[in-house]
């Protein structure tokens, strides 16, 4: 099997995986079996969550036939998962080629589950998609509700413990870390979850609650309490929350800075060049 020369990440990932069963020979049969065997990267990737995802009531063959049906009726999570991958290998230090997240970090994998899950939920195939949130959830320690509506272009950061609820947004460029809650507050039904803008980035541990706006390029510390809208490039810090400072780049997702520095508006302006209003 060739890899497709329109797919370039895809060629990559092959030549990866093929450098590591070289190195590492008591990998050789696992790296053929989830890459080498795959003409396709969505194949590769259907067949990953298959075999994480299976349970005694659903075998990883009819999961698989399910997670392909989805990738190849709807092209678009195609490219977020190329997004995801770029995202990844720009973002974590600790990401040594686009072979990695595809094996080995959860994070990823949870992010594809629920595109898979998504897909479905938007279909009125509500059953299954909740099975599906379920089974990421058990397995992933990720609970992302299939109605919520997240973008392309995003990394979660070691994935553990994170809430993502029903009708919460979050846009492109996006980057978070662990124990992340975007939840409700449990007072109210209905459009009840946070809506999170571009290049937002969220420290580890941080509860945003409510149908509350975080503006694009924001950044929220770890271990904060968001309750209220968050302005546009700010950093905000603290139980509950409030602002601190401003980020010195524009988009803070993409640098993955968790320092936070208490710095004048003016400062700001100066170093990262974004236009406050």
């Amino acid at each position: 099997m060739t890899a497709t020369p329109s797919d370039p990440i895809w060629a990559t990932i092959r030549d990866e995986a093929k450098a590591q069963a070289r190195q590492e020979p008591l990998l050789a049969s696992f790296i053929h079996a989830v890459v080498l065997n795959h003409k396709r990267l969505e194949d590769a990737l259907s067949f990953i969550l298959a075999t994480k995802l299976e349970s005694s009531t659903l075998p990883a063959v009819s999961l698989r036939d399910l997670i392909d049906e989805a990738l190849d009726a709807d092209p678009g999570i195609g490219v977020a998962l190329r997004a995801d991958l770029k995202a990844v290998l720009t973002r974590d230090p600790a990401c040594l080629g686009y072979s990695v997240p595809l094996l080995y970090f959860k994070g990823f994998h949870a992010i594809q589950a629920y595109r898979v899950g998504h897909h479905f939920w938007m279909r009125d195939r509500k059953p299954l998609a909740l099975f599906l949130q379920s089974r990421v959830s058990e397995v992933f320690s990720v609970d992302i509700h299939p109605g919520a509506r997240l973008g392309k272009g995003l990394l979660f950061d070691h994935a553990t413990s994170i809430v993502i609820g029903e009708t919460a947004v979050v846009e492109d460029d996006f980057s978070m870390l662990h124990e992340v809650t975007l939840g409700g507050t449990g007072k109210v039904g209905g459009d009840r979850h946070p809506k999170i803008g571009r290049g937002v980035l969220i420290g580890a541990g941080a509860k945003i609650l409510g149908n509350v706006k975080i503006g694009e390029g924001a950044k929220i510390g770890a271990g904060s309490v968001v309750l209220e809208d968050v302005p546009a490039h700010v950093t905000v810090v603290g139980v509950p929350a409030r602002v601190v400072s401003y980020p010195a780049y524009g988009l803070p997702a993409l640098e993955m800075d968790q320092q936070v520095e208490v710095r004048s508006e003016l400062e700001a302006i100066r170093e990262s060049g974004v236009h406050r209003v």
